[in-house]
């Protein structure tokens, strides 16, 4: 053990790999738990006269809400000495539901979604706790967006699969199956997380210290920049609503747009999506100016959000395909959508030397974010039964695309406000230094 913590410090290179890994393995791991259900179609099923896959998305989202909402005040003050033993319990606590879930007969099992959910939404908060504020937190950030990206094709490609070695087991049960297989991996890198080194003096200099929040720290964030928190915030609740959408019911829009798609196709779509947002995001990394690098990072959302937009247009006059549409509107929508988690705020704190860390900004935004997707599902479900699920996610396309360009060129201005006013009073401090 000794020799390998030795070598995690002595190693940059070493570092960066064990940590990609151990972040990108932990949150996978974790999607095993939360996604392979929504592959199951649940034919025949209603409650209340709503299809029964309804019932089950909305009522697991509405707990990853809820746990995106207490996020904001546990992620935000967690101490390092917590985050191993909070994992591993909110895990062990999300599989228990999954269990239930198969034993409870429809149609009361919703319920046990609903706590499923409930404990999962924190999981990102703790993983991301360990790569924050370090010189190549965007790089090893690079985990966490190649596993946003890739776990559910993957996940729902697996949940066939095991489909297809117990062809016996109910869709209920599937789900608590998957996760005991799953479950030794997500211990294994668990422990990978849990023996990376803490940010040295040298991170601390150039990205500043991170630090559990206090109840004055989040009132004196907000008052003082608000207003570009809410720009980012509004398209964020967007972008996570699309995504959160397209992902739940990826199955029927593929059996509309294309009625002989192959199963295979979720891992296609989102293995060439990861490749191209991981080069994305990583090359952000090079540019060590926190100043230029925020900036560039709100570019790259503008590029997301033009290519998702654009796509969609595309595929509408029957100039796409459907594999490359569903391919790039992913991409576009990751494009604009990880950023947020793993490099805006990021940089933001190390812009303005906020005392706060980013897992507080990142869940106010998740928080409101889901809310979207469960309005969303149910004004789907209310006011749009005529209306295709493809249908709905290009109109969201263009919305999207729309409003939220402005809402980027607004944060922007704000920023670039605020950065000219804070040049100012770091320089108006130095001279009184000088004196």
């Amino acid at each position: 053990m000794n020799s390998l913590r030795t070598l995690l410090n002595r190693s940059r290179i070493f570092f960066i790999v064990w940590s990609m890994l151990a972040a990108f393995g932990t949150y996978f791991c974790m999607y095993a738990f939360r996604k392979p259900f929504n592959a199951g179609t649940y034919q025949g099923l209603y409650l209340g006269g709503f299809d029964y896959k309804i019932i089950l998305i909305i009522a697991q989202v509405f707990g990853y809400m809820l746990s995106k909402f207490i996020g904001i005040k546990v992620i935000s003050e967690l101490r390092p000495s917590q985050r191993k033993g909070l994992i591993i319990g909110l895990i062990l606590f999300a599989e228990l539901s999954l269990i239930f879930f198969g034993l409870v007969p429809y149609p009361y099992n919703f319920v046990f979604l609903f706590l499923n959910g409930l404990p999962l939404g924190m999981v990102w908060g703790i993983v991301f706790s360990y790569l924050e504020g370090r010189r190549f937190t965007e790089v090893l950030g690079m985990g966490l967006c190649i596993s946003l990206i890739v776990s559910s094709g993957i996940l729902k490609t697996t949940y066939f699969m095991v489909h297809d070695w117990f062809p016996a087991l109910s869709e209920f049960w599937l789900p608590a199956l998957i996760g005991i297989l799953f479950l030794p991996l997500f211990l294994l890198f668990v422990w990978m997380l849990s023996v990376m080194p803490k940010p040295s003096e040298e991170d601390k200099s150039s990205r500043v210290e991170r630090l559990p929040m206090t109840n004055a720290d989040k009132r004196n964030v907000l008052r003082k920049y608000g207003w570009g928190i809410f720009s980012i915030l509004l398209l964020y609740t967007m972008l996570a609503t699309m995504r959160d959408f397209r992902d739940n019911f990826s199955v029927e829009i593929w059996n509309q747009i294309d009625p002989s798609w192959n199963k295979a196709v979720f891992s296609e779509t989102e293995s060439i999506t990861g490749l191209i947002v991981l080069i994305a995001i990583a090359s952000l990394s090079l540019i060590q100016s926190n100043l230029r690098g925020f900036r560039a990072t709100l570019w790259l959302m503008a590029s997301g959000l033009l290519i998702s937009g654009g796509s969609t247009l595309l595929f509408h006059i029957h100039m796409l395909s459907p594999f490359w549409w569903m391919s790039l509107v992913g991409m576009g929508m990751f494009l604009a959508y990880i950023p947020v988690q793993v490099a805006l705020f990021e940089r933001m704190i190390a812009v303005f030397r906020i005392r706060a860390n980013a897992g507080f900004f990142v869940y106010l935004c998740d928080s409101i974010g889901y809310l979207g997707s469960v309005m969303m599902l149910l004004y789907k479900e209310f006011f749009m039964k005529s209306m295709s699920w493809s249908k709905v996610l290009m109109q969201f396309s263009y919305l999207q695309a729309a409003v939220g360009l402005m809402l980027i060129i607004t944060a922007s201005i704000f920023f670039a406000r605020k950065s000219a006013s804070h040049r100012r009073a770091e320089e108006s401090f130095e001279e009184l230094q000088s004196v």
